[in-house]
């Protein structure tokens, strides 16, 4: 909620719309007040594109133009045309011109790593963090669509401070994430620049149809070590693991264990305690378990270091969330399970 929040803000959408349009897509206002509450894909995908059709601009307000609606099929549309993805690359940076003022697709081919960059021309108004974020997330997404490759990552750069919620952008980058950089860019090998495009039009009018959830959603499960470790921490539960067993279960080193968490802009406790925050979250507002059994569930010792703890994440009390959450639903406003 704490990056959607901050996506709304950016798409100069007030409080009260976002109320209204938060339940007319099926979530809970309320949680607009709970920056650690979380929504499913669906439902933030059903968000984006109510806001983005009903203002007809595809990148919502996020750009000194309107991107309108069809911008994405007609782009797409010119990409099929591409011998490979760097030749499709080079088609969009002419298209991206001729859609918008803000910024240019600078693509710098090298012998081992290509860098995709968003370059803002000097003296115009810089663009807003999540305008570039989103940005390259588009990019990424469609690229990887266009070669039926989910198209790893060495690095993410963003022009701009990390925000609070930078955590979340591990869950929609394949690849370690960096803020405060001089440029907004994607980093991948160059020999991904020579990948066929092999997509067609019937393939891209499903792709429209779907949009947004395809390119901001694409699944990188399987290149992400922080996600494999989730899972894996998840699986012992109520059992506390150690960086030691997870490392051979794993099967890196321990010191590969944390240098590649590292890499990936997060740690071993960091994994461990945002697992144990989701579930909490998820248990006390989706089942009636008594606090006590979460919390010895989720391998806390005692109920009260699971207080101190779920303090911490949210600001409140287990109990005091729980029923925060009774009140959101006695409104009548219904929540899609958490992913």
């Amino acid at each position: 909620m704490a990056y959607l929040t901050a996506l709304l803000d950016a798409m100069e959408v007030t409080r009260g719309e976002a109320r209204n349009l938060l339940a007319e897509v099926g979530i809970a206002p309320g949680l607009l007040d709970q920056p650690a509450a979380r929504v499913t894909e669906s439902q933030f995908a059903r968000l984006y594109k109510t806001l983005a059709n009903r203002l007809d601009d595809e990148m919502p307000r996020l750009f000194s133009r309107p991107l309108r609606v069809g911008s994405l099929k007609i782009t797409g549309i010119s990409l099929l045309d591409g011998k490979n993805l760097l030749g499709a690359l080079y088609r969009w940076a002419i298209v991206l011109r001729l859609l918008q003022d803000d910024f240019e697709l600078d693509i710098q081919v090298g012998p081992e790593l290509t860098r995709i960059s968003l370059v803002q021309p000097q003296g115009a108004r810089p663009c807003k963090p999540l305008a570039l974020d989103l940005m390259l997330k588009l990019i990424h997404g469609v690229a990887s669509w266009l070669v039926v490759k989910k198209l790893p990552l060495t690095q993410v750069d963003f022009s701009f401070p990390r925000p609070p919620f930078a955590a979340d952008y591990q869950e929609l980058y394949p690849g370690p994430v960096l803020f405060d950089q001089e440029v907004s860019a994607l980093h991948l090998d160059s020999a991904f620049m020579q990948l066929p495009v092999r997509r067609t039009r019937p393939d891209l009018v499903a792709f429209v149809h779907r949009a947004p959830e395809d390119w901001v959603f694409a699944s990188f499960k399987e290149e992400l070590l922080s996600l494999k470790l989730r899972d894996y921490l998840a699986a012992q539960l109520p059992m506390s693991a150690t960086a030691e067993s997870a490392a051979d279960a794993l099967h890196v080193s321990v010191r590969t264990l944390h240098r590649r968490l590292a890499d990936e802009g997060t740690s071993f406790q960091k994994i461990k305690d945002a697992l144990r925050r989701d579930l909490a979250v998820q248990m006390l507002t989706r089942g009636r378990s008594p606090i006590a059994s979460i919390g010895a569930h989720l391998g806390f010792d005692s109920t009260a270091s699971f207080h101190r703890a779920f303090r911490g994440w949210t600001g409140d009390t287990p109990g005091a969330y729980r029923e925060g959450h009774r009140q959101i639903r006695s409104n009548g406003y219904a929540m899609e399970p958490s992913p």
